[in-house]
């Protein structure tokens, strides 16, 4: 059991900082390739590295859909930040221009 914690906390952490691409797929692939890598080499010092490649698999491609949602949060809240400011720069610019239109009244 302690072997299966740490091939899965170590496999978990490279993964997550191996999230290579842009699309969901390729996140979870390359970290569950990555995550199976260092599965299979803690698995060997016990002398059962199938056993931890498929645990590290796992957790890298479980490491790798945390991180792409993630990163779809934060691009989805950067764009609807970028569409708010637009909208009330354009907002301002109208109501100045109302403005500039009564003062000539």
């Amino acid at each position: 059991m302690k072997l299966t914690t740490i091939t899965l906390l170590a496999a978990a952490s490279l993964a997550v900082l191996s999230g290579c691409g842009t699309t969901t797929a390729s996140r979870a692939g390359s970290s569950a390739a990555v995550g199976a890598a260092a599965g299979a080499a803690i698995g060997s010092l016990s002398g059962d590295a199938g056993k931890g490649a498929l645990i590290g698999a796992g957790a890298g491609a479980v490491g790798g859909l945390l991180y792409d949602h993630d990163q779809k949060t934060r691009t989805s809240n950067q764009n609807q930040r970028y569409q708010d400011t637009r909208y009330r720069n354009n907002q301002n610019q109208y109501d100045q221009s109302r403005n500039n239109a009564y003062e000539g009244w």
